[in-house]
């Protein structure tokens, strides 16, 4: 099969798992698979760059572990801790027992008190996982660091352990909104795609895909309506889940077009507009001016 034909074909498959791919995001999910290198997803918030990670789970037919990053994220709450109270409780048993202090502290810090965190979990796996490292940005440039051992070796160090080495090797895509400047190391372990907010058509695609009971004509409003909304000046843009939000809303508001009931239509607009300078910022005017352009 050419290569054409190879991201032809994963485009469809990811279609049909909800997800609507252009050819280079395409082109490089497939050398994602292929090469299995770590896929570093950059771009604003809301333009779908976690959903890739949850269709290619669906797409190849295996669990998704999440890793939600933020500020002060460590390795307890990432790759592993010890289970303390069910030690503390073994200790008062050997205690009992007379074990000797050598065999009870294998006993103690064995893998059966170990407790896996989204890092381990996915590498000790005997099936590939798919491994969403979502908006590494928002952690510290420390973790940054622990990180590239993973992404290098697909192993992690457990100091009363030793060197737990991959069973299977994951999937790995991260995640980032641009809010700080990723390192360089970390850059060059990864295959990398920047994320656009969607044009009209491939928007409309996935409102249709989606939501095919809003039908054609609503669609088609909704999305004009959306693009032009993101040309303003706004401090939250709305995304494409605020997009299909939007449109299920209207559906409930038992709206058809979006010139049909102007109060429906403010009341709906909280989908879209996330802030309160946002909201206060949208004139009347103005939005007349946006649905004269989508009807």
């Amino acid at each position: 099969m050419s290569t054409q034909a190879k991201v032809s074909d994963l485009q469809a498959r990811l279609e049909a798992a909800g997800y609507v791919a252009e050819r280079a995001l395409a082109a490089t999910l497939l050398l994602f698979s292929e090469l299995r290198r770590p896929l570093l997803l950059e771009g604003d918030a809301g333009v779908g760059k976690t959903e890739v990670a949850q269709v290619l789970a669906r797409v190849f037919d295996c669990p998704l572990i999440r890793l939600q990053c933020y500020e002060g994220l460590d390795v307890n709450a990432a790759v592993y801790e010890w289970n303390y109270q069910h030690q503390l409780l073994a200790i008062r048993l050997l205690e009992q027992s007379h074990t000797n202090p050598e065999t009870a502290e294998h006993q103690i810090f064995s893998e059966k008190y170990l407790l896996m965190r989204p890092l381990l979990d996915a590498i000790t796996r005997a099936e590939p996982p798919v491994l969403l490292i979502d908006e590494i940005d928002r952690a510290d440039e420390e973790f940054e660091a622990f990180l590239l051992e993973l992404l290098s070796d697909f192993q992690v160090s457990v100091p009363e352990l030793g060197t737990i080495r991959a069973t299977s090797r994951p999937y790995v895509v991260l995640t980032s909104n641009g809010t700080r400047e990723l390192s360089d190391a970390l850059r060059r372990r990864c295959l990398y795609h920047y994320v656009e907010y969607p044009d009209f058509d491939k928007e409309l695609r996935i409102v249709n895909a989606r939501l095919p009971e809003v039908g054609p004509r609503l669609a088609r409003q909704v999305v004009e309506f959306v693009q032009g909304l993101r040309g303003r000046d706004l401090r939250k843009q709305p995304g494409i889940a605020e997009t299909l939000d939007w449109a299920e809303a209207l559906l409930k508001l038992d709206v058809a077009s979006l010139d049909q009931d102007r109060d429906a239509l403010d009341d709906s607009l909280a989908c879209l507009l996330k802030t309160r300078e946002d909201r206060a910022g949208l004139a009347g005017a103005e939005i007349d001016r946006l649905v004269a352009r989508a009807v």
